[in-house]
């Protein structure tokens, strides 16, 4: 079905800021079918200053408020804005300006943060606390930093990416759910702020605004904001699942629960959607997370790493070409990956060497060469070592997470950027002997439409996820793998 037509009857727009991209679409709900219209996407390129990895949050703000322009050009009865972004970072403030520019979670002073929690909390009690996966670049450990160096001291209050962008429009301070769930701050036995670990950390408990729930309204856009992007009438910033994640799995067009889903683009969020959180010894040793979704539910699931493999392998070959021989294009790699008949090496995706950026291919071959397994040599054999990997990856924890749930899954579902990687879903249906549906693509958008269509009552404001996602499957069709 075709829903990029015209902006007439758009009223709402989302702003969705990827790890390595950005978009604002706009989109509405009419007769139970979702209509978008993208009008802006721009890179988000991260900054190196000295050994510090940072965003470059002010080049980002600048282009979405050129999007968000746009689409109240194209739309003037915009009525609302929702946005998500990637999880865990965040801007310091003090007295609402920002204190410097915010750290990427890829930059390297996240060991330092692990081992000063570690001190004070052990591992398995911290889990205990906030439920979530064991991850370097957690929220926690970045604020175990800043507090050591006495930055965090200089702060009146801490805004997660969204949350920060939400202020700058509104002027109002508030911290979305989905996303304070990944901070490792947020209790995942009553989702409100543990102030008794905060304590034991050394955190001010005030740095951390008020919560706020999806669907729920941050403020309307302030006068001097409104003017600048053209806005005449009222517009308010809807809470949507701010964490990118949390809107995608509500346009996952899944129905029952025999369905894990695969987030999949620079990172793979490989889960089930489940009601309560599973705070297990054996969760805790299987490395999955409690990560909070929208209406309540829980977002039971593991990090894996994704196409930032990929993306980054190209990259280097694409910088290591000579002009008398460009790289590949993908999907000539993807054909020549699907062609190789010989098994290739299946490695660990998740190993920590792979989360900085860098050459990618050398490290790869770095990993097999030290665990006894004859690398990749060609650029094909690299790509299919990657996807295969993945889909290994995915296989194994989606078996894992039905034996920590008691959950039988029949369907997977691939929503993101990797659903239109055919040779990864179809790998995804061979190794986990299951059926794969892929698509929609733009999942993280949509989700975030539907919330606030939900909102401002393009859906009944009584719909419940089910009949939310009933409304995915009326407008996006979906591309089936089977096992082979």
């Amino acid at each position: 079905m075709d829903t990029t037509e015209s902006a007439a009857g758009l009223t709402l727009a989302a702003v969705d800021l990827g790890a390595t991209s950005g978009r604002v679409i706009l989109g509405g709900v009419a007769d139970g079918v979702l209509r978008m219209k993208p009008v802006a996407r721009f890179a988000n390129v991260p900054q190196f200053l000295g050994e510090s990895m940072h965003w470059n949050i002010q080049s980002l703000f600048a282009e979405l408020s050129t999007g968000l322009r746009e689409a109240i050009l194209r739309s003037p009865g915009l009525v609302s804005i929702g946005i998500d972004s990637w999880a865990v970072d965040y801007g310091l403030l003090r007295g609402g300006e920002l204190l410097g520019i915010p750290h990427h979670y890829r930059d390297g002073r996240n060991l330092r943060g692990v081992e000063i929690v570690h001190e004070l909390v052990a591992p398995d009690e911290l889990f205990t606390h906030n439920g979530l996966q064991h991850l370097d670049f957690n929220t926690v450990f970045q604020f175990a930093v800043e507090a050591e160096s006495g930055f965090l001291n200089l702060a009146d209050a801490a805004l997660l990416v969204p949350d920060l962008v939400g202020f700058w429009l509104t002027g109002q301070m508030r911290t979305e759910r989905t996303n304070a769930s990944t901070t490792g701050l947020l209790s995942v036995r009553n989702g409100d702020w543990d102030a008794d670990l905060m304590e034991r950390l050394g955190l001010p408990a005030d740095l951390l605004p008020a919560l706020v729930s999806p669907g729920e309204s941050i403020g309307e856009l302030r006068a001097p904001v409104a003017e600048r992007l053209g806005a005449v009438e009222p517009i308010q910033v809807t809470a949507v699942g701010s964490h990118d994640t949390a809107s995608a799995v509500v346009a996952v067009p899944m129905e029952g629960q025999n369905s894990a889903y695969i987030s999949s683009g620079t990172w793979s969020l490989v889960g089930l959607e489940i009601d309560d959180p599973v705070v297990t010894e054996e969760a805790r040793r299987a490395n999955f997370t409690n990560e909070g979704g929208v209406d309540g539910t829980i977002r039971f699931l593991k990090n894996v790493s994704g196409l930032w493999l990929l993306s980054e392998s190209m990259r280097q070959w694409e910088h290591d070409a000579t002009d008398a021989q460009r790289s590949s294009d993908l999907e000539t790699l993807l054909a020549e990956a699907a062609a190789i008949e010989t098994p290739v090496a299946v490695f660990d995706p998740s190993d920590d060497r792979f989360t900085p950026p860098g050459d990618m291919p050398t490290r790869i071959r770095d990993w097999c060469r030290e665990h006894g397994i004859e690398p990749p040599h060609t650029r094909a054999e690299v790509v299919r070592s990657i996807l295969e990997s993945l889909a290994v990856a995915y296989a194994q924890t989606i078996a894992t997470a039905e034996k920590l749930t008691g959950r039988s899954v029949e369907t997977i579902h691939i929503v993101g950027g990797g659903s239109q990687n055919w040779l990864l879903c179809q790998l995804t249906a061979n190794h986990s002997g299951l059926r794969v549906l892929a698509g929609p693509v733009e999942a993280t958008a949509i989700g975030n439409l539907l919330i606030q269509a939900r909102a401002v009552g393009q859906v009944d404001p009584a719909s419940s996820l089910d009949e939310l996602r009933q409304v995915v499957r009326n407008s996006f069709s979906v591309t089936e793998y089977l096992p082979g």
